[in-house]
């Protein structure tokens, strides 16, 4: 079945614009529109969409709030929110991630970028701007305790390897593809490098993988 996402922006030609790339690929289809905070909302609860493209600032309730209000419904557990904004204002990003959305992504992005977007968060990744994902992890490290738990984790090789693939941006289809193994194995090594490295999501991940050496800042993209 085709990934059902709601578009959430107060301006209409913007809304018609996502509508249109969204529409284009055969497996994504717009289940609806709304153009307030409050409207999302709502809208969520009616539709429970896969995946919601949430604008920040809007009237009638900023997205940010929208955002916090709709993960934090039982009913929703599933839906996944990938916030667009015009600005990479770091205030912006960590309150989003703070809300519970899954990714953060500019709106200059290509119309292939967001329809990938929408693919990775279904499919439950984390998915940011690459400027946003460098500056999203200088902000962790900067903030981070003493390294203790996270370095001192053992990793098999093929962990390490995937931890590798996870910290330069790739995702879980192109990991397999890199190293040859199926999806499902992907997602095993990931969850057990969350549990092993006591990382909250695949954000963390890129920045144990900027801890450990294995990439730094200018390969993540």
């Amino acid at each position: 079945m085709s990934v059902q996402v709601l578009v959430v922006d107060d301006q209409p030609l913007i809304r018609h614009s996502l509508r249109l790339i969204i529409d284009s690929a055969p497996d994504l289809v717009v289940a609806g529109e709304a153009d307030t905070g409050e409207a999302a909302v709502a809208r969520a609860g009616q539709l429970r969409p896969d995946v919601v493209l949430m604008d920040i600032r809007m009237p009638g309730g900023d997205g940010i709030d929208a955002t916090r209000r709709i993960t934090a419904d039982p009913a929703l557990t599933s839906t996944r929110i990938v916030v667009l904004s015009m600005f990479e204002l770091d205030e912006y990003v960590h309150a989003a991630l703070r809300a519970g959305a899954s990714g953060f992504l500019l709106k200059d992005a290509e119309p292939g970028q967001l329809i990938d977007a929408i693919r990775r968060t279904h499919s439950g990744e984390s998915l940011f701007a690459p400027s946003i994902l460098t500056r999203l992890v200088k902000h962790y490290l900067d903030q981070s305790a003493p390294r203790t738990a996270r370095t001192q984790s053992v990793l098999t090789d093929r962990e390490t390897e995937v931890l590798t693939l996870v910290g330069r941006g790739l995702s879980n289809q192109e990991i397999a593809q890199a190293l040859s193994i199926s999806m499902g194995t992907v997602k095993t090594h990931i969850g057990s490098l969350l549990s092993k490295l006591h990382a909250r999501d695949r954000a963390q991940l890129v920045i144990a993988a900027y801890e450990r050496g294995l990439v730094s800042t200018p390969q993540l993209r």
